[in-house]
């Protein structure tokens, strides 16, 4: 009598189209690439966590190097978009609270999608170093744009000398908080990390 087999066959996906299935590829390829590092990332591997056969991924991208690239812009997208949360738009004198909200909302969804943090902060890959370098480099663009009508507003002395360095000492500043929330997660929330990097990053850009 033949033996039966001890791993059960694979059951067939519900069937849900590439565009429904897309998003759940790459969050499966996410998790692998913050567990084993991007190199695991493969359609196998992805196959694998989804438990689907290796068709339905090649559905939604032809091969490794798409489905990777598509990974990284979303996540790169990503990083780009939180950036705009930290200083509201229509606020150009902004005030100590401004700053507070901001890094509270930058560290809520820091704490909503934490494998995206921990892909663009925890990962020594250099190809994932410099796809998001280049989105640092956005980021820092637009906390310029964003930081420079409010020096003017705050009368702030030599303000385009001091400009770049105090971008850099506000996006160090949130990187830095986000690093510090994914290492202690029992340790701060948003709200008493934020309102507390808020206020210091406030006090050094107003006092310079």
């Amino acid at each position: 009598m033949a033996s039966k087999s001890a791993v059960p066959p694979r059951q067939r996906a519900r069937h849900l189209g590439p565009e429904r299935r897309r998003p759940q590829v790459l969050d499966a390829a996410l998790r692998i690439a913050v567990e084993h590092g991007i190199g695991a990332v493969t359609v196998a591997a992805v196959a694998d966590s989804l438990q689907v056969t290796r068709p339905v991924v090649y559905s939604c991208f032809a091969d490794r190097v798409e489905l990777l690239d598509a990974l990284l812009t979303r996540e790169e997208n990503y990083l780009i978009d939180s950036a705009f949360v930290v200083l509201p738009r229509r606020r150009v004198e902004a005030d100590e609270q401004v700053f507070v909200e901001g890094f509270q909302t930058l560290l809520t969804t820091v704490a909503a999608r934490p494998d995206s943090w921990r892909l663009i902060y925890g990962n020594p890959d250099p190809a994932l170093a410099d796809r998001f370098g280049r989105g640092r480099t956005m980021a820092v663009d637009l906390c310029t744009r964003r930081l420079r009508p409010t020096l003017a507003a705050w009368g702030t002395a030599d303000a385009e000398r001091k400009l770049p360095a105090m971008v850099e000492q506000w996006v160090s500043a949130g990187e830095g908080a986000v690093r510090t929330l994914l290492a202690e997660p029992q340790v701060w929330t948003p709200e008493d990390l934020g309102a507390f990097v808020g206020a210091a990053t406030y006090r050094a850009l107003r006092g310079a």
